[in-house]
């Protein structure tokens, strides 16, 4: 009688949140599609990265489907601000200028900015090895800001482009001496390329990289972050790193880390109040 009543009981449960997630649009949200490994093109078609399948385990625990569209970066916060998509799925890096016009969620990766090279080239082991070089970027990101407020003091030569696989190619045809990045990707484009190496890393750039939203989706943001902080509990993240970057999350890894309150301490949009992850 005891198994009867159980197997019932999980049964509507099951039903119950299957008819919540079909009662319910899907989630919208976008990627860079050429930012290798967290979102680039599937053989067979659409994408795959660690981005993806973070966003699609966090739809699932929701009891929502998920779109994910693949589209330039420089164009997807317009796009949100547009209501075109929820919130955004690609890795956003979570700085002061953002914070005051964006929500974010609470880091669930660091960033740091690091260089890559041609092999062969001149090293890196400085700021002032950069002196009168030409940086390749992804057009729209914090890796153009930084090079565009350092190009009076360093005599830096910028040079953007669409996608991030573009700017790593000009370094490795010669137009530009470096590809500025994040850690992340640099290191992965050069696990992928022979001619490509990863150099200096400006130690000082740690940020969040976090998940934005309209400033009108508070409850949203705090629904996406409760569910990041689970799989950050359930190690979820970390196999997800392990899987798509090759190491193991610890210390004070933000993979693995679940921050007080909801957003990013510190920053705007920033709610203090103590919250406890509910997770089932």
């Amino acid at each position: 009688m005891r198994r009867l009543i159980a197997a019932t009981i999980l049964a509507v449960t099951a039903f119950a949140g299957q008819a919540h997630a079909q009662g319910q649009p899907p989630l919208r949200c976008a990627v860079d599609g050429t930012f290798a490994p967290h979102a680039m093109p599937r053989l067979g078609g659409g994408v795959e990265g660690f981005q993806i399948d973070m966003f699609r385990e966090v739809a699932r625990r929701m009891g929502r489907e998920i779109t994910i569209d693949s589209a330039s970066f420089s164009g997807l916060v317009p796009a949100l601000n547009a209501g075109r998509y929820d919130f955004l799925c690609a890795p956003t890096t979570v700085t002061p200028e953002r914070a005051e016009a964006l929500l974010f969620t609470e880091g669930y990766l660091w960033t740091e900015l690091q260089f890559g090279i041609r092999r062969g080239s001149p090293p890196i082991n400085s700021e002032e090895d950069l002196r009168g070089r030409t940086i390749s970027v992804n057009k729209g990101t914090p890796y153009e800001q930084w090079v565009t407020r350092n190009a009076e003091r360093l005599n830096l030569t910028l040079l953007t482009f669409d996608t991030q696989p573009d700017a790593v190619q000009a370094v490795i045809n010669g137009r530009a001496q470096a590809n500025l990045s994040g850690n992340t990707v640099v290191r992965y484009a050069a696990s992928r390329n022979p001619q490509f190496v990863a150099s200096f890393t400006l130690r000082d750039t740690r940020l969040h990289w976090g998940t934005p939203f309209r400033r009108d989706s508070a409850a949203l943001r705090e629904t996406v972050e409760n569910v990041i902080e689970c799989m950050k509990r359930d190690g979820t993240m970390a196999r997800l790193v392990n899987q798509w970057f090759g190491y193991t999350p610890e210390g004070d890894d933000a993979a693995i880390t679940v921050f007080p309150g909801t957003g990013v301490p510190g920053l705007a949009g920033y709610d203090p109040t103590p919250r406890e992850p509910r997770c089932s």
